[in-house]
């Protein structure tokens, strides 16, 4: 517990610029400034302390009790906050967050789409004024705060709060389609303990007439209606769509899929339920063993014949492209969502960190080896495409059109088929599609669990294990539709409206909020406590003008042209299109409906509940040794 301090100064005694005592808890005023004087205060010896006080370098006076937030809740609480075991098991666990099964088939389809090498130029730009510094700030906003996305908000801006109940809405949308893919990853390591691989062939129960295998060893031609068996293992037998007519006819539940999906909740639950004791030792696995498969992975595409096609193909610039408008918004939009601020993430795993942790480099070393995990895992999967090109005597262009889920479970599993020792490759690409996911879901049901522990403290603070638990049951209630025969086309239409435009809206306000209401000089100033040095120009720039204006454009961008879904041979009718704006603004929604709110219950005139409403009004607690400061 804290030993009780006393300041020199009574609680009547305290002045105009003077910090306060009330309630028992220090009261810092608003006009003061968060600075170390060398007037300190002496510790009193505790009871049955004769030993003398030790010196306090700082103007705040720790105090023993706390008192409640809003009538009802501890506001500060004595037991210290849980940290990471080590630095290195929050280090892998938001390399593994940021380091997901998109970085392993939505770069390389993008770079190649947009130019080549050329695309590097705007990823790099768009890396540097907006992906890294919106990726920097919400680590040193969780580090400095100490709190989840909704209870942090009553120490920068308390009528955005509903921020962080739309990130916790966002997060269990990803939940229940992300956990779907991992479903599938897992069907497939399950189905490759053979000696040969089930999607070699067309004479298995699942195929059809137009299965045409043009690996095997007879003299085969590749027709317009071909379909290799890889594509119908993954349509017919894994997913089943051909008995589902789409959106309006899903078809029934894939019981296989859903045992799938329960034994990977199942791991999620036992890998986070203790909190990040726990999952900061599960990353060791799930962190780097990704790496150790995409260098196997790489060194046996290299040696295929044609790989270097691919590798051409994936880096051959076309300068042109650089001129398209929409190449510029792809760049943004990959680097954003592979960074990953705005999911409540980055400050939920900063939370526990130590005060002092020097979270600018930790920033920089994330984000940099995530950008070049993207890179490298381009050179993975186009030597393959290179490999598939040489075997169909065809341009890699036309290998190359899978996009998404399918170029890794139709194209990838079908190279990896034909490999020598196909089994082994096979086991370990889906182990380790299995692992970049995993700690990726660890990590976003992170970010709501430590939001809703942290602002129901009183309620859950005793029973992480029981909402845990609860949380998990409702996430795998919400896969369901996703699990139907239909389902691909659910993950389809989740995954490009109910995170995009919703995540791209709360990072844009949250910059807002933190670098405008809150103030970029305060802002400043916590991250100067922290670090001992203020960050430079560069930083405040991008914090107040570009990163704003990088999310606006991209968010305009997205709205101004919806992407026109199709996935196999169905085309999504317009309907869904409202639909999935309909899942989007479900969980931006809370954002003015809690600002509404927040005027409604505040006392005052309109300008005077403005003016609260925009004031932190809460303390932020500033360890010094074994001493808790509290500051607002």
């Amino acid at each position: 517990e804290t030993e009780p301090l006393t300041s020199k100064k009574g609680v009547s005694d305290c002045s105009k610029g003077e910090d306060c005592k009330e309630n028992g808890l220090l009261v810092r005023n608003p006009k003061s400034a968060l600075r170390l004087v060398e007037d300190g205060t002496k510790v009193h010896p505790s009871q049955g302390d004769k030993g003398e006080a030790a010196q306090i370098s700082n103007g705040y006076s720790g105090v023993q009790s706390s008192v409640p937030c809003s009538g009802e809740q501890q506001l500060m609480e004595l037991e210290d906050r849980e940290t990471w075991s080590k630095k290195i098991d929050f280090l892998l666990s938001v390399i593994g967050y940021a380091v997901d099964l998109g970085n392993v088939w939505r770069f390389p389809y993008i770079c190649y789409q947009n130019g080549g090498g050329a695309f590097l130029i705007p990823y790099t730009i768009m890396a540097l004024f907006g992906g890294i510094p919106l990726f920097y700030m919400e680590l040193a906003l969780g580090q400095y705060h100490r709190n989840g996305c909704i209870s942090i908000w009553r120490k920068i801006c308390p009528i955005f709060k509903g921020i962080g109940f739309a990130i916790c809405i966002i997060d269990l949308y990803v939940a229940s389609y992300y956990n779907t893919i991992m479903a599938w990853a897992f069907y497939y390591l399950i189905s490759s303990f053979t000696a040969e691989l089930p999607w070699t062939s067309c004479t298995n129960p699942w195929n059809t007439g137009n299965c045409t295998n043009y690996f095997s060893k007879d003299n085969v031609s590749w027709s317009p209606h071909s379909i290799s068996p890889a594509e119908e293992f993954y349509t017919r037998q894994v997913l089943q769509v051909h008995r589902s007519n789409g959106l309006d006819d899903l078809g029934g539940i894939s019981w296989q899929l859903t045992l799938c999906l329960l034994l990977i909740f199942t791991i999620v639950y036992f890998s986070i339920w203790k909190g990040v004791k726990t999952s900061g030792k599960v990353v060791w696995v799930t962190a780097t063993f990704p790496y150790i498969i995409l260098f196997i992975l790489l060194v046996r595409g290299a040696t295929l014949p044609g790989a270097w096609r691919g590798v051409l193909y994936y880096l051959k610039p076309d300068w042109q492209k650089l001129l398209a408008t929409e190449v510029w918004v792809d760049a943004a939009a990959q680097i954003f969502f592979s960074l990953g601020p705005g999911f409540g993430v980055l400050l939920a795993y900063a939370s526990y960190n130590k005060f002092h942790n020097n979270c600018y480099q930790d920033a920089l070393v994330t984000s940099t080896v995530n950008c070049l995990t993207s890179f490298v895992s381009g050179f993975v999967i186009f030597t393959v495409l290179g490999y598939m090109a040489e075997m169909r005597n065809e341009d890699v262009s036309e290998v190359a059109k899978d996009t998404g889920p399918s170029l890794l479970f139709i194209t990838y599993a079908e190279a990896i088929a034909n490999m020598p020792a196909s089994t082994f490759f096979a086991i370990i690409f889906f182990l380790m599609l299995l692992t970049l996911g995993l700690d990726s879901t660890f990590a976003g049901l992170e970010g709501v669990i430590t939001g809703v522990l942290d602002e129901f403290p009183h309620v859950w603070g005793k029973r992480r294990e029981l909402f845990v638990l609860g949380l998990t049951i409702i996430c795998f209630l919400g896969s369901l539709a996703t699990l139907t025969f239909g389902g691909a086309y659910v993950v389809k239409l989740f995954e490009e409206y109910a995170t995009g435009p919703a995540v791209l809206t709360v990072v844009f306000l949250e910059a807002v909020a933190v670098s405008w209401f809150y103030g970029i000089t305060q802002f400043c100033n916590d991250v100067k406590e922290m670090l001992g040095s203020a960050p430079g120009w560069y930083w405040r720039v991008c914090w107040v003008a570009i990163s704003p204006l990088f999310l606006l454009f991209v968010t305009c961008s997205f709205l101004s042209s919806p992407p026109e879904l199709r996935l196999f041979d169905y085309d999504y009718p317009y309907w869904t299109t409202v639909v999935g704006y309909c899942i989007g603004t479900s969980s931006i929604i809370f954002i003015p409906i809690y600002m509404v709110y927040r005027l409604i219950i505040t006392p005052g005139t309109l300008k005077e509940r403005i003016l609260k409403s925009i004031t932190p009004e809460t303390a932020t607690e500033i360890p010094f040794g074994d001493i808790r400061m509290n500051a607002v």
